[in-house]
């Protein structure tokens, strides 16, 4: 059975190796192949420390440190009245999760997979998005403020965000199709390049969508706030 040797020494044994190899005049595909076994056996030390799961348990008030959720996997748990804003995540997994009043203010959730996951009443302002697992990606928002946010080209198909302050969100690139846009502020949140077919802006409001840059085919809008569809063109609507 390998032993599970700290990074820093593995990182030293890899670079001793490389220097050997040079030495010896290997041949650059021999190279890569060492090269390859040992990333391989430092990326397979990190999943051995993916250890704790977690299955429907009920957090309350916790302030979280910067790796306090790090390898971890919660499965059907419920977050209330806690803070990840110092979180930086990594290799954390969240299945069928519910976090309700909790601050993500900041975060770093560049390594996290949200597997059917609803926020509920909470702050989620510059939070990126973007570099989540995209395998099973599933999320909704509730009451939230998510200010600055970024989605970048993210698949957020049948995605609810009710109630929501989106204000200046970055939606470039991100597929909102039958995306439900329920009473939520969309200041200066960007959409080129989006693909919104049978997106839901109904009861939304401030939203600037050019329709030459983002695709809207059976897109619903109000009446009362299709100014924002012809911002572009410096047409006044009264």
């Amino acid at each position: 059975m390998l032993k599970w040797i700290p990074h820093s020494q593995l990182l030293q044994i890899l670079h001793k190796m490389v220097c050997k190899l040079f030495s010896q005049g290997h041949k650059k595909t021999q190279l890569s192949t060492y090269l390859i076994i040992a990333f391989l056996f430092l990326f397979n030390s990190h999943l051995n420390q993916m250890s704790e799961y977690n299955l429907d348990l009920q957090y309350n008030d916790v302030t979280y440190g910067v790796e306090d959720v790090n390898f971890k996997e919660f499965e059907s748990c419920t977050f209330t009245n806690c803070d990840f804003s110092l979180c930086n995540f990594i290799a954390v997994i969240f299945i069928d999760c519910n976090f309700n009043n909790c601050n993500f203010n900041n975060s770093k959730i560049n390594h996290v997979a949200l597997r059917t996951v609803y926020f509920t009443n909470c702050k989620v302002k510059d939070v990126n998005f973007a570099m989540c697992d995209k395998l099973i990606f599933e999320i909704h928002f509730k009451d939230c403020i998510l200010d600055f946010s970024k989605f970048y080209t993210l698949k957020l198909k049948g995605t609810t965000f009710t109630n929501c302050s989106l204000v200046a969100v970055d939606f470039m690139s991100t597929d909102l199709t039958e995306v439900q846009f329920n009473h939520c502020d969309l200041y200066r949140a960007e959409f080129d390049k989006a693909i919104a077919n049978k997106a839901d802006f109904r009861s939304s409001y401030n939203y600037t969508i050019d329709p030459i840059k983002t695709k809207l085919k059976k897109a619903v809008f109000s009446l009362n706030n299709l100014k924002g569809l012809l911002h572009k063109h410096d047409i006044v609507v009264v």
